[in-house]
């Protein structure tokens, strides 16, 4: 008998297989929904289905036991012919995977069969074909594993081993007053060199393939084209392109998003396809590729792109555009990611609630990336999506606020100058104009309620953001860093402005500033003088300043 300790290792273990083994099924139905004759698809998913049926025996795990047992010999008899293939069998299967994975999740895994098991099991053996009535769970657990190549974990082992023995080296040399100071550097530059490779290896034990993720969309395309009468499909690129795990798990929602915006605005029925010359079937492509220190994922379909007079008449309707301006093309595609724009006719359980691209909008800003969207009449949309690697490291402009210092990430910087001499320092916001735009500037010392000191000087840090760009004035620049990122403390989580704390090199600490919430705050209202909201913040205009690179 194990101790629990053991059999809590162990059940963590059957979970995680689990769930890929029915990530792998469920794909594989999807495959033999488009072709029945598929063999391998068959063979994989009767593979997946059959493990877990014999890893849930073993912990008593009945109502998901049985339900293994019922998609089993289905998928048995689907390979020796005995079962004809159609779509509500692959139908049934599909529920199937959708009742085993919300039964993972459930606190009491060892009940027995309930209904909604007994009508799946009825459907999945031929005694009825009516559906249940239940949702897919689209859920992730929150504990997770990493599979690791062995090497890496032998260079990491390596790697501990030589920094100790620099460091052991570095000792040495410092109580050694005859050493010269030269070498003693020397080896401290040694010693760095070695935990710089340690920390970039750690780095890529994090990042794993965007391939398995998004081979998960296809269930989300195929059930929102179907839910509504259309037909789509979805192809993946760039698979193998590695990110940082934390990212993976970001781009959920906002790509289950965007894929139910471009069905159920942008793609066609089918009837109307094929009268534009268009293929019956809706493409969507998903494709992932590495831009210098970023990640770029593009969902492109070819549906008929973004009705710009309806996003227009929706503009006006709901005051965001004056009626007699008429906006730029760029500054009409992005107001499609105002909180609560639809321009559906009517609310359907798929669009016009208002509920979606403002909500990827807001969750990629979260992790420090950027959305932007192109769309063609008749040819389709793209939505163009820039993320960092990773999220455990952060490439920042260290800057100081009152005796403080506070990291802005590289990711929103375009360039740091010295802000103009002269009017109210006290003032909070205003006006600047650099190179002939015009820029609203936020005071970073009163927006964080610091009172120390200020010198003789302020510098304007020109950041970008969803609305376009901005201005943060802080007292002091202290150059481009390279930080571990720390998670807030209790007491400072949830507060609008601030994303993690970083430690410096002196051992003090620096909080990180998520720009986008900063500038929220801010610069959440606007007036219509220039035709549309985002052209300019509606703040207090009584100082406009000039600027130019110092």
């Amino acid at each position: 008998m194990l101790d629990a300790t053991s059999m809590a290792a162990l059940l963590e273990t059957f979970l995680a297989e689990a769930e890929e083994g029915l990530e792998t099924a469920e794909g594989a139905l999807l495959v033999l929904e488009r072709d029945a004759d598929d063999a391998e698809a068959l063979a994989l998913a009767f593979r997946a289905i059959h493990t877990i049926k014999g890893n849930a025996g073993l912990f008593d795990f009945h109502a998901l036991a049985a339900v293994t047992h019922a998609m089993e010999d289905l998928l048995d008899g689907l390979r020796s012919g005995r079962t004809v293939a159609s779509h509500g069998l692959t139908s049934a299967l599909l529920d199937g995977v959708d009742i085993l994975r919300s039964l993972l999740f459930e606190s009491d895994r060892t009940r027995a069969v309930g209904a909604r098991e007994e009508q799946l099991i009825a459907r999945l053996t031929g005694r009825t074909h009516e559906p249940g009535a239940y949702t897919p769970l689209n859920v992730q657990r929150t504990a997770h594993t990493l599979r690791i190549d062995v090497a890496r974990l032998d260079r990491l082992l390596d790697l501990s081993g030589e920094i100790g023995v620099a460091r052991g080296r570095v000792g040495q040399m410092l109580e050694d007053a005859t050493v010269a100071r030269k070498l003693v550097i020397e080896a401290q530059h040694d010693a760095d060199l070695l935990h710089q490779e340690m920390q970039e290896l750690v780095m890529k034990l994090r990042m794993v393939p965007v391939g398995p993720s998004f081979r998960q969309l296809h269930r989300t395309v195929r059930d929102t084209a179907q839910s509504i009468g259309k037909e789509a499909e979805l192809r993946i690129e760039g698979g193998d392109v590695e990110v940082d795990m934390t990212i993976v798990e970001h781009l959920r929602d906002p790509l289950i998003h965007m894929i139910r915006n471009s069905i159920g605005h942008g793609l066609e029925t089918s009837g109307v396809r094929r009268a534009a010359g268009k293929p019956a079937i809706g493409q969507i492509l998903l494709r992932s590729f590495h831009d210098s220190a970023s990640i770029v994922i593009e969902l492109t379909d070819d549906g008929a792109g973004i009705d710009r007079a309806r996003v227009l008449e929706r503009a006006v309707e709901r005051g965001l555009v004056a009626a007699n301006h008429t906006p730029s093309d760029s500054e009409l595609l992005e107001l499609i990611f105002q909180p609560g724009f639809s321009t559906a006719a009517e609310v359907t359980d798929l669009s016009g609630r208002g509920v979606g691209l403002d909500v990827v909008r807001r969750n990629i800003d979260a992790i420090h990336g950027s959305v932007t969207v192109q769309s063609r009449p008749g040819e389709g949309t793209t939505f163009r999506l820039r993320l960092p690697l990773t999220l455990a490291i952060v490439e920042g402009l260290r800057v100081g606020i009152a005796g403080e210092s506070f990291i802005i990430p590289m990711a929103s910087v375009v360039e740091a100058l010295r802000f103009p001499t002269g009017g109210q320092r006290s003032t909070a916001t205003g006006i600047l104009d650099h190179r002939g735009e015009t820029l609203p500037f936020v005071r970073l010392r009163h927006r964080l309620s610091r009172t120390g000191g200020a010198g003789t000087r302020e510098n304007a840090v020109i950041v970008r953001y969803a609305r376009g760009r901005a201005a943060l004035v802080v007292d002091e620049l202290h150059g481009e860093c390279q930080s571990v990122v720390k998670a807030l403390p209790p007491s400072l989580r949830g507060l609008p402005g601030l994303s993690g704390s970083a430690i410096l090199p002196t051992g003090g600490i620096a909080f990180i500033l998520d720009v986008p919430a900063l500038l929220q705050v801010e610069l959440d209202q606007y007036d219509l003088q220039d035709g549309l909201p985002n052209s300019r913040p509606s703040i207090r205009r009584n100082q406009e300043w000039s600027c130019s690179p110092n």
